[in-house]
């Protein structure tokens, strides 16, 4: 069993900078892939970020070269740093833990990007 909780989520300005946060705990942190996904209103949720143990990442390509994903596996937390922020950004966050076939979610963040 895994729990996770975000944060770092608010209201931005376009162009400007957010840094979400998302602690584990639970399990064998190291073992899970770790990803950010977000859920615009009337929308389906999509994948944005995701991070294997070991340095590997993935990203969406609406996202790649702004956010930049990274964990620390001593302190059992996963972070997204979100640069160059658009309103299309805009959208609840989620930090997801993934192995074989264990999925867990966290709560969600809200990003709110608008001048």
């Amino acid at each position: 069993q895994v729990q996770l909780v975000e944060s770092g989520g608010g209201l931005v300005q376009p162009g400007g900078s957010l840094r979400l946060s998302c602690a584990a705990s639970g399990s064998i942190f190291r073992l899970y892939v770790m990803g950010w996904y977000r859920q615009a209103p009337g929308k389906q949720r999509e994948l944005v970020a995701t991070s294997i143990s070991g340095g590997r990442t993935n990203y969406a390509d609406s996202v790649k070269g702004r956010f930049t994903i990274s964990r620390d596996n001593a302190k059992n937390a996963v972070y997204l740093q979100m640069n160059s922020l658009k309103p299309e950004d805009t959208a609840v966050y989620y930090c997801n833990a993934n192995r074989f076939t264990q999925t867990y979610w966290g709560q969600g963040t809200q990003v709110t990007v608008s001048s």
